[in-house]
């Protein structure tokens, strides 16, 4: 969930209604319903066309050459590091805090641990297709964060094609589907974010469809009137881009009918196809 003004991580309320997520998203790292993402494989090759000849590296590899950075939302380990989460950074148009814990569902499945299984699933389906992908974060190291200014950096130091930040959104009960999150025009301070705009929204607009098409989910209907599509200009992780990027709400945790889904492993797999046929979709434009 992305955070409009007020730090999620300094929410009492939230912690207390969720202290299995909050309290321990480093610890067991895995809710009833979770499952590994797909082990990376070597990709098996297409089969050979009708007239026997074998398909062209484009056809077997369309992403090769084409780099993705894949930002899995908030970290698992950020309910440990408080103070250092609720630092503030520059973000162009004003300073926030480093990151933020969080939102999770009712029976205490994480926001992060949901935005790194997608992450995951999704890199593999782009590496199956040539891409060079990178996560921003893999569960790993550090152990909190990176900071949304960091996350920006990653993007940019890549050079990347496409960045995909994701995400699952704490809205309330009633409150369901997905959005996808656009660069405002922003100049101010570190951020300009003028040359990114046009293709970033072409780049939502593309996984807005695929994302409906792969989950049957419908766009949100509480944000974007029915596009599936939003554009704000507080989010570091935008304002400070240099490369097409979006973020993704996947869901709302906190209604009970998308938590269900968010938390199926088959559903998350479908929501990483979506957003891997996006992504591909718009590289391939």
């Amino acid at each position: 969930m992305i955070s409009k003004n007020t730090p999620l991580a300094a929410s009492a309320a939230l912690v207390a209604a969720v202290s299995v997520c909050l309290t321990g998203c480093g610890g067991s790292g895995s809710a009833p319903n979770q499952s590994p993402a797909p082990a990376r494989t070597t990709p098996t090759p297409p089969p050979a066309g009708p007239s026997g000849a074998a398909p062209s590296a484009t056809q077997a590899r369309p992403l090769a050459g084409k780099v993705v950075v894949v930002d899995p939302g908030h970290n698992l380990g950020n309910s440990k590091h408080t103070r250092e989460i609720n630092k503030q950074v520059h973000i162009g148009t004003g300073r926030k805090e480093c990151d933020t814990t969080g939102t999770a569902t009712d029976d205490g499945y994480s926001e992060a641990e949901f935005t790194l299984d997608v992450a995951r699933r999704l890199r593999t389906l782009l590496e199956r297709q040539g891409a060079t992908v990178r996560l921003t974060q893999d569960g790993d190291s550090p152990s909190y964060g990176p900071c949304i200014d960091e996350r920006a950096r990653i993007g940019n130091k890549a050079g990347a094609d496409a960045v995909v930040s994701v995400h699952a959104d704490g809205s309330g009960k009633g409150n369901r589907g997905f959005h996808v999150i656009l660069p405002a025009k922003v100049k101010a301070g570190d951020a300009d974010t003028a040359a990114i705009v046009g293709p970033s929204r072409r780049l939502g607009e593309h996984i807005a469809g695929a994302f409906k098409k792969a989950t049957g989910t419908a766009p949100s209907n509480y944000i974007g009137k029915g596009t599936g599509l939003n554009v704000r200009g507080d989010l570091g992780g935008l304002n400070l881009s240099t490369v097409p990027k979006v973020f993704i709400e996947c869901g709302n945790m906190r209604d009970a009918k998308d938590a269900a889904l968010l938390k199926s492993p088959e559903w998350r797999q479908k929501a990483a196809q979506g957003l891997a046929d996006g992504i591909l979709a718009h590289l391939s434009a």
